[in-house]
């Protein structure tokens, strides 16, 4: 995956964020975790799966449902996050996981915003 060093993406208080499969990362980070790696792989490994733009355009729907049902707590509460903060630190999962994994955690009981990369 290719990465990217910046001062501008992603914004203040997050590590790291994949954009269309590229990891652009915040230049005061100085080492990345395997966890954050990870965590942007099965990111990207969904981005595939649904086509770059399919998974935007669900990433911000199901958001804006989520923002309506779980306010602040909403971005953990995205399938697409479920999957990927449940499995960051297996750093085998995306080599076995199976196509549309994320389906899986849409209807999941809620989950609270505790920390961010």
């Amino acid at each position: 995956m290719k990465t990217i060093y910046n001062d501008i993406i992603p914004v203040k208080g997050f590590a790291a964020i994949n954009l269309f499969g590229i990891l652009f990362v915040r230049k005061n980070v100085i080492f990345l975790t395997d966890r954050i790696i990870n965590h942007e792989t099965i990111h990207t490994a969904q981005m595939k799966e649904l086509g770059y733009i399919g998974f935007y355009v669900w990433y911000l729907i199901e958001w804006i449902i989520k923002l309506a049902i779980y306010g602040k707590d909403s971005y953990r509460n995205i399938s697409f996050e479920r999957e990927a903060y449940s499995n960051e630190n297996n750093n085998y999962y995306v080599s076995h996981r199976k196509k549309y994994s994320f389906f899986s955690y849409l209807f999941k009981k809620e989950v609270k915003d505790e920390s961010k990369f």
